[in-house]
């Protein structure tokens, strides 16, 4: 840290200059002109008017907030590195990658008005952009960079899946799944179109409708199926509303492409119906 000097004082004394024998001198400088009232044409020491004082206190104070959360920072980053994610809370994962979007603020407020308005951390990443730009501190670019790595994240989880065998990896599937569809504002008609040894050749969205409805066409589904050589498939759709049971018509719609299918040699493994408090399988349910 560099001192300040005091005003009117220098290597040559109080006034800057000085004859040569007090620049040779090697007793102490006379400090008592610092303290005295400035006079025109005696010395060159001033004193700051208030307004002056006022604005060097706030860019102190403004000093000491920039190096609270700079220090804030390392503190959960060295956290983050020592123990994982399982050493930070929700707001503080997200407050973490908040850094790098919002270098010069401090973004734990925002980190837990996010939360407090979509609930958690996964429903923060599936929030629609328009929504998270309504959380004041997100902007257009914060909102697109959340998004990316909901992104990535997705993307992660079907690389786990892709040629693999799915039945064997159940957990997998869903987990796949709740991250896809579970936070979407409408409803999503996904199929997910495996191959003779049950490994996942593609994943397509069929449909999207509103909020509590999707049209399906049974002939679209088996098209499709055969377009990719397909043996099998699983359904899958979300239902906005959070709750995941089914409804008569997804029973009697599972049921049509189900018969739909079978003559043509294609097996519907299951249709599973996410939601954000869980899933629902219908075979597991018994209802196919």
């Amino acid at each position: 840290m560099t001192s300040r000097r005091r005003p009117g004082l220098n290597e040559n004394g109080p006034d800057g200059g000085g004859d040569q024998d007090a620049a040779n001198s090697t007793s102490q400088p006379d400090e008592r002109s610092f303290f005295a009232e400035t006079r025109p044409g005696k010395s060159k020491s001033r004193r700051l008017a208030p307004e002056a004082v006022s604005q060097e206190n706030a860019d102190r104070g403004k000093d000491t907030a920039t190096e609270h959360y700079h220090g804030h920072r390392d503190r959960l980053r060295r956290r983050f590195r020592e123990g994982g994610d399982r050493a930070l809370a929700d707001y503080e994962l997200l407050e973490l990658l908040l850094f790098r979007l919002i270098p010069r603020r401090d973004t734990k407020p925002i980190a837990k008005a996010l939360l407090a308005r979509f609930g958690s951390l996964p429903e923060v990443l599936g929030a629609p952009d328009h929504l998270l730009t309504e959380v004041a501190g997100v902007g257009d670019s914060v909102a697109t960079d959340l998004k990316l790595v909901a992104a990535i994240a997705h993307r992660m989880l079907k690389g786990e899946l892709k040629g693999r065998q799915v039945l064997g990896s159940w957990s997998s599937v869903i987990e796949y799944c709740r991250a896809a569809m579970a936070f979407e504002a409408r409803e999503q008609f996904r199929i997910l179109f495996l191959d003779k040894k049950n490994a996942l050749i593609a994943d397509e969205v069929q449909q999207t409708g509103t909020v509590d409805h999707t049209p399906v066409y049974p002939r679209e589904v088996v098209k499709r199926a055969l377009e990719l050589s397909a043996t099998a498939i699983i359904l899958v759709h979300n239902h906005p509303s959070g709750d995941p049971t089914p409804s008569r018509a997804d029973i009697e719609m599972t049921r049509l492409i189900i018969d739909t299918a079978r003559p043509l040699g294609i097996t519907v493994h299951d249709h599973i119906i996410i939601g954000k408090e869980g899933h629902a399988s219908l075979k597991g349910l018994k209802l196919i």
